[in-house]
């Protein structure tokens, strides 16, 4: 017998600056019902999906910086998407900016979050992989600015078991390095999801503009395929706030087949049925790691480089 479970991604066109969380998680639960409608019970959304994508922008007083965070989930705001996920019965995967109190000290942090079918939090993932800059850089016609937000996450990739799947996840930046889907993989993940806000222009490489979808999508292919896993990913898309994002959110076979893909730059629901046990016939056949791995001769990637990568 096989274990199918109707998967879907949630991408969600442009958030103005001056759009409030209330209006976001309006058109989130209008995209959560459209899923729901589809026979999904797990729906991803994208990185930061509560807000614009406020890195972008150069702020000093870190007062306004910290109304861009979420103190707690769920919230006021979002409250009433997680009454809506129990009534339909319909986990998800949330990205926001976290603020916490943690070790004596205020902490600020990208996060995601995994919701089981009956509201409840059940997995919290902190992003690893921070992209950008932490100084103002007056070439850029925008800023990405997470190193000056954000500090790298301290969860570690773990693993979660949501409703019967064990689901993994990342945001962003993450989905690029192999080292993510690997941890994950080797913890037995069958989903491994995540959000992302990637632009189409990357200043300081502009020569790979033309290849940002085919990066993302050869990321999210050779993940799932290289780690039996389905692949899940939700893009913020459009012209937001002068910056136009990536496309493209997609949902992966184990084989690192596309099975589904989003087609527009606005609010869209895609959803594929996904056999998990799928899983399995790449983990033993292809790259059973038990049998097959020899980590003895990877020490190199966990290792500080003691001198600077050359430029």
């Amino acid at each position: 017998m096989t274990r199918k479970i109707n998967l879907a991604v949630a991408q969600l066109g442009p958030i103005a600056r001056a759009e409030t969380r209330e209006q976001v998680v309006k058109r989130l639960i209008a995209m959560l019902k459209e899923a729901a409608g589809r026979g999904s019970t797990f729906v991803v959304f994208p990185e930061l999906a509560l807000t614009t994508f406020f890195p972008r922008w150069y702020f000093e007083d870190q007062a306004e910086i910290d109304t861009w965070f979420e103190t707690e989930m769920p919230n006021a705001a979002t409250r009433p998407l997680f009454a809506a996920a129990a009534e339909l019965g319909v986990g998800f995967n949330l990205g926001y900016a976290e603020l916490v109190e943690e070790d004596g000290r205020i902490r600020h942090f990208n996060t995601s979050i995994v919701v089981d079918t009956t509201g409840k939090i059940v997995g919290k993932y902190r992003k690893i992989h921070l992209p950008g800059h932490s100084e103002y850089e007056a070439y850029r016609p925008w800023q990405h600015l997470e190193k000056r937000y954000f500090e790298p996450g301290n969860l570690g990739f773990p693993v979660y078991e949501v409703d019967g799947a064990k689901v993994g996840m990342f945001i962003c930046n993450d989905r690029r390095w192999p080292e993510t889907w690997r941890v994950m993989g080797l913890q037995g993940a069958e989903i491994i999801c995540g959000g992302y806000n990637t632009p189409t222009h990357n200043p300081p490489v502009p020569q790979h503009d033309h290849l940002n979808s085919f990066h993302h999508l050869l990321s999210m292919q050779a993940g799932s395929y290289q780690n039996g896993a389905w692949g899940l990913a939700s893009g913020k898309v459009g012209m937001e706030e002068g910056s136009m994002l990536l496309g493209h959110s997609v949902i992966c076979a184990p084989t690192g087949e596309i099975v589904a893909m989003s087609s527009t730059l606005e609010d869209e629901v895609i959803a594929a049925v996904c056999d998990l046990d799928a899983c399995r016939a790449i983990r033993e056949q292809m790259f059973n790691f038990k049998l097959h791995r020899q980590p003895q001769n990877y020490t190199l990637i966990s290792e500080v480089a003691s001198e600077p990568v050359p430029a």
